[in-house]
């Protein structure tokens, strides 16, 4: 990927401290716009997700590229290299741009999307599983097959389980009584 030479360093360096100034930017405006976690979280995956969506669409507009949404790309250097076709990173900031106005609405419908800890211990994993799949990629992306070591199937597990995680929690919020905070099933139990 970068040569060993001082100015391919120096060029790493640059772009690891780009990546790390962009995801303070990111959080910080996540923090500055949202009034409690929720929002703040909601906030957070929509300004990553329209970062990420449209660094891809304006490398199209001034580079013609990527040719194909299957082209492979360097997602990230932090902590190692990320890699995968354009696809599967797009994927997740649509995903994320969904997920974030679902939380906003039910916000404004009084009828939060609430979360315990086994569905952020479950979020989380997601998360890993899904770094985990473009990692593996990144680490062997100067070999001439990198291409095998992505794993779609564990792109998807992961992928999957943060969707139906995320659903498992807007089905128990939607069902949740706003006077109460209590879901019918535990209000009418004997």
């Amino acid at each position: 990927m970068f040569g060993k030479d001082p100015a391919s360093a120096r060029l790493m360096l640059t772009e690891i401290g780009r990546e790390a100034a962009t995801i303070t930017l990111i959080f910080t405006g996540a923090w500055l716009f949202g009034r409690d976690r929720r929002q703040r979280f909601a906030y957070a995956m929509v300004i990553f997700a329209v970062w990420d969506i449209f660094y891809y669409v304006w490398l199209k507009v001034l580079l013609d590229w990527p040719a194909s949404i299957m082209d492979w790309d360097i997602l990230f250097l932090i902590p190692v290299t990320w890699a995968a076709p354009v696809f599967y990173p797009v994927l997740i900031s649509m995903t994320m741009l969904v997920f974030a106005v679902v939380i906003r609405v039910c916000s404004c419908l009084a009828r939060p999307v609430k979360t315990a800890l086994p569905d952020w211990l479950a979020f989380c994993l997601s998360g890993l599983i899904v770094v985990q799949s473009f990692c593996i990629a990144g680490i062997h992306i100067t070999e001439p097959d990198y291409a095998s070591y992505f794993h779609r199937w564990m792109f998807f597990a992961g992928y999957l389980l943060g969707v139906a995680t995320f659903l498992v929690c807007l089905l128990k919020s939607t069902f949740v009584s706003p006077a109460t905070g209590k879901s019918p099933k535990t209000e009418f139990a004997v």
